[in-house]
């Protein structure tokens, strides 16, 4: 692309294609580089546009005048201006009402000195600025009802809103019967559902406790048979001893005969 297209500006983002304005980012070849290095400079004054000329040395003090000047005025403006103040005092002479020997000296009269104080600039304000309130505002658009119509019974019982009932407090005392009570518990509106777990629980329960019985009614057959064996192993136990003691009787009354 020429570059006498660019004008002394950058390239142009919306054209896809490669650019160098002023040739900056383009590849220059060894002998470019040199016969460019022999090219002599010229003065920068011819590439001075005439717009951009210095100005001469009267309009520079003549700005410059302008500018002292401008800038006197706002600094005699910014700077805070003493009040003026009334530096004759006042002498004012009063009687006062108290006539005694003991008050004032015993003077009759009295002469005070009135002098205006100075006030300090820098003083924050005393009194607070209330802001005015605004005017009344424009009407409101007016709200078109419907003629009144007269209510029905059926309608008084449908607008009709029960009184609130606490299952915690009755600071008045109040007689509920227990139908609104249970209504204003919201119980009737409810829909109980019993959970499947619950048979399953029951069930598995039930059959625990008639293992648990078949286990304990075994362990009792079990101990009653040992107890009635070591019962009639002692009585048999009881007879061979019996037996013995008779024969041995018998034996010793034969001898003695």
């Amino acid at each position: 692309m020429d570059e006498s297209i660019f004008g002394d500006g950058g390239a142009f983002p919306e054209i896809h294609v490669p650019q160098y304005p002023l040739g900056m980012g383009k590849k220059v070849s060894a002998n470019t580089l040199t016969r460019s290095a022999v090219v002599p400079y010229v003065e920068s004054k011819l590439y001075v546009p005439a717009e951009l000329a210095r100005p001469s040395e009267e309009e520079t003090a003549e700005l410059s005048k302008q500018t002292a000047a401008l800038l006197l005025k706002s600094e005699s403006s910014s700077t805070v201006k003493p009040t003026v103040t009334n530096s004759q005092p006042t002498f004012v002479r009063y009687t006062p009402k108290q006539q005694n020997p003991a008050h004032n000296s015993g003077q009759p009269n009295r002469i005070i000195r009135m002098v205006e104080a100075q006030k300090d600039p820098l003083e924050p304000p005393k009194f607070r600025h209330k802001r005015v309130p605004g005017g009344p505002p424009s009407p409101p658009v007016p709200v078109v009802h419907s003629p009144p119509r007269k209510l029905s019974v059926k309608d008084m019982a449908e607008w009709k809103i029960p009184p609130c009932i606490s299952n915690w407090k009755n600071p008045k005392g109040y007689t509920i019967p227990l139908d609104k009570r249970l209504a204003a518990d919201g119980r009737g509106l409810q829909e109980t559902t019993i959970n499947d777990g619950f048979t399953k629980l029951s069930e598995a329960l039930y059959i625990a406790e008639r293992s648990a019985r078949e286990e304990v009614e075994s362990r009792m057959r079990l101990a009653k048979q040992l107890a009635s064996k070591q019962k009639q192993k002692k009585e048999e136990e009881l007879r061979k001893l019996a037996m013995q003691a008779r024969e041995e009787r018998a034996r010793g009354g034969a001898a003695g005969g």
